[in-house]
């Protein structure tokens, strides 16, 4: 069993040598789960920014599924993508991050119905999970939420069980499954839980 787990922004840099460093034949599982952040705040809603987490957070993971897709279909193999809950419901001062996470949800969501209608064997599961307790993340968000990071550890733990399943989905907590259900039914109690989260007036001056 072959299994490519990129992380970090060492992800990004690989997905334009591929052709050079690595043979992806035999691939089973690729699990994607490398992002680039800007702190949260008004200051990072910026062209730049934007352009710069759609690159690391989006167009890396459509480049390196663009590649390892014959490889995992020949397999038929799985492909785990590790998104967040900011690309299911937007938030407050999350602007570039929460549109690249949405462009993540939208292309895999396609993907997963064109492999469906053409009989591919290849599972995608989308992995929505919140904050974790990692210190890049607790230092972007500082003073911003209150929301309680989850640990890291379960969360990697849901992630691969959900890969080995072939689960369509993985919600870490659970509960955020709720909140995107939440979404559609009533958005104006979802509105009210995300706004008790927020810090607005530290955000709004970030």
């Amino acid at each position: 069993m072959k299994v490519l787990l990129l992380t970090g922004l060492g992800a990004l840099f690989f997905a334009y040598y591929w052709d050079d460093n690595f043979d992806p034949g035999g691939l089973d599982y690729l699990v994607l789960n490398h992002i680039g952040g800007v702190p949260a705040g008004t200051r990072a809603r910026t062209p730049q920014a934007t352009r710069w987490l759609m690159q690391v957070n989006f167009l890396s993971y459509v480049q390196l599924t663009s590649r390892a897709l014959p490889s995992l279909t020949d397999s038929k193999g799985s492909l785990v993508v590790v998104s967040s809950l900011l690309g299911r419901v937007p938030t407050s001062f999350s602007t570039p991050y929460s549109a690249a996470k949405f462009a993540l949800d939208s292309f895999f969501g396609s993907l997963r119905r064109e492999l469906d209608v053409q009989d591919v064997n290849v599972a995608i599961t989308m992995c929505v999970l919140g904050l974790r307790d990692r210190a890049s993340a607790a230092e972007a968000v500082r003073g911003v939420t209150r929301v309680k990071a989850a640990p890291g550890p379960k969360a990697a733990l849901a992630v691969i069980r959900g890969g080995a399943t072939r689960a369509a989905g993985v919600f870490y907590p659970w509960r955020f499954h709720l909140l995107c259900l939440l979404r559609r039914w009533l958005p104006r109690p979802r509105a009210w839980f995300i706004r008790q989260d927020l810090n607005v007036t530290a955000a709004a001056a970030a």
